[in-house]
């Protein structure tokens, strides 16, 4: 039953105490709602909360529509067509999410603002006046909807593609013979069947726009990341402030239930399922060409264009990757990412080790729950947990530690985000453990201890190793949070990154952005080998 874990046991309550850590910013954050309300928070109410509500909508409105038609087209000629460049962009349609939303936001500034390099490119190609301007400003509304759009789009795609090829071939053939065209075909049986997929993808989508800062920032748009963030350092109202991030979480959970919905029904079946090998049509002439720069062109605009301005900054700026500050940088990114993977590779761990020994359901439910948080925006997680620290060190004053400012509350928010990538790897890795192995450890009398010691750790390895890989690379590109918590005169690349830009100082952004999406490359290969192997019995 749901309650028959042990609480006296050591596992279950160290899976406890993780727990409450991950728990306690975000009760802290709602029970904001019922405190007193300042004249600060009256005049958001009357002037300025209207307007996050709109824009956050219209983002919402705009990214979900471009995505989607993104995501889904692209997915779908990938997994049914043969054309020029398809085997490139099976894999290279992901690339853009190595791009985090305010890195791609920075460049389209430096290409497309008055005096930035596309613009300057027209007047030098057609000798035109300096004053003249062929692209429009792209520090708006529809800029974000662009941006957001052209790099989170690989969610739906990835979440579409894996559907749409362990999707039964019989299911297609049923829908040809009962007389439907290929449009039917699609639009009748095919979309319906992976529609799980697609809002799972879509819910990724729309919680990264709603918690991004970095993006909105830059382009001046005033959604509710911005307000909170603007209420607390310029206003300095930490309660207001919070009170903003409960609401923005309450939005958040919304979209948070129907995901947890879409993924239960995510096993649609079309009854006794043939695969066999499906042959895909090969596309000639206009066709062929109209599908190449379909895909091209989500490839080009989320990855190529940056990674191309930002080549071009550090080539014109003759950027020096050895710089005191970069190296100074690199090494706290490096130094916290490598503490964050490690603290959430063992948090996971002992979750997974706990439900593994006990096998009761509540283990289940806690790992749920704390997967959660990969949905918190990094915002919320740092008012949570500079309040928790607040309240610590002015009762905690024995201990003689100051955890208001220290990296402690950076590795928290940055273990309760990333955990559900540890999660996932730890998990599939007991997947493949025979629980007859701790059977027979327990017959010789071994502690839990010595079966995870080892046992397990030697079998997972790979699992430990990958969840480390994925952690960093999402550490790496966290901005909100590590603005927030670092301590100071503490930077890391997003924070370099964020501050040149602020300062418009384009060119010295190039180095720590290039290296950010570096490493933001290294999960694209371990999501490659997942799309690959992803159909029974057939490699695509």
């Amino acid at each position: 039953m749901f309650y028959k874990a042990n609480i006296l046991s050591p596992w279950t309550l160290l899976s406890l105490l993780i727990f409450c850590i991950f728990a306690s910013p975000i009760f802290i954050v709602l029970a904001s709602l019922f405190g007193e309300y300042s004249d600060n928070w009256i005049h958001l109410y009357k002037y300025v909360l209207g307007g996050y509500v709109y824009n956050s909508f219209l983002l919402i409105i705009g990214v979900s529509t471009i995505s989607l038609f993104l995501g889904i087209g692209t997915a779908w000629l990938t997994s049914n067509y043969n054309f020029f460049g398809k085997n490139f962009f099976d894999w290279a349609l992901i690339l853009p999410l190595a791009v985090p939303p305010y890195i791609l936001a920075y460049t389209f500034t430096g290409l497309f603002d008055s005096y930035g390099t596309a613009n300057n490119l027209i007047r030098e190609i057609f000798s035109l006046n300096s004053e003249y301007i062929f692209f429009p400003n792209v520090r708006n509304i529809y800029g974000a909807i662009i941006v957001f759009s052209f790099t989170l789009y690989p969610y739906i795609y990835l979440a579409t593609r894996i559907a749409f090829i362990n999707q039964s071939r019989s299911l297609r053939e049923v829908g040809e013979t009962l007389g439907f065209s290929k449009f039917g075909v699609f639009f009748k049986l095919v979309l319906p069947m992976v529609r799980p997929a697609i809002i799972g993808g879509l819910m990724l989508v729309i919680m990264e726009t709603l918690s991004d800062f970095g993006a909105v920032e830059h382009f001046a748009i005033q959604t509710f990341t911005t307000g909170i963030f603007r209420t607390w350092y310029g206003m300095y109202d930490l309660q207001t402030a919070m009170q903003l991030s409960s609401l923005l979480l309450i939005f958040i959970t919304f979209f948070l239930v129907l995901e947890r919905y879409s993924r239960n029904n995510i096993s649609y079946t079309s009854g006794s399922p043939t695969y066999g090998k499906i042959e895909n049509k090969t596309l000639t002439g206009r066709k062929n060409i109209l599908s190449f720069l379909f895909c091209l062109t989500p490839l080009s605009i989320g990855f190529i264009l940056p990674i191309s301005e930002l080549t071009n900054w550090a080539l014109n700026y003759k950027l020096d990757f050895f710089e005191a500050n970069f190296i100074k940088n690199s090494f706290n990114t490096i130094y916290l990412a490598l503490l964050a993977a490690i603290f959430c590779t063992f948090a996971a761990l002992i979750i997974n080790f706990s439900g593994r020994i006990q096998k009761t359901k509540f283990f289940g439910f806690l790992s749920s729950a704390l997967a959660l948080g990969y949905a918190l925006p990094g915002i919320i997680l740092a008012i949570g947990i500079m309040q928790l620290f607040i309240f610590l060190d002015n009762n905690l004053s024995f201990l003689n530690f100051v955890f208001t400012g220290s990296i402690l509350g950076l590795l928290v928010a940055y273990v309760i985000k990333a955990y559900a990538m540890s999660n996932t790897s730890i998990e599939s890795g007991y997947i493949r453990i025979s629980p007859y192995m701790e059977d027979v450890a327990k017959t010789l009398r071994a502690s839990n201890f010595k079966i995870l010691t080892r046992i397990h750790l030697p079998l997972l390895k790979t699992s430990f190793l990958t969840s480390i890989v994925l952690v960093i690379s999402e550490v790496i590109k966290e901005l909100p949070a590590t603005l927030i918590l670092r301590p100071f005169n503490f930077d890391t690349l997003a924070v370099s990154t964020y501050i040149y830009a602020s300062e418009e100082r384009m060119y010295e952004a190039a180095a720590p952005a290039i290296a950010i999406v570096l490493v933001g490359l290294i999960p694209i290969y371990f999501l490659t080998k997942t799309i690959r192997s992803s159909r029974p019995g057939k490699e695509n």
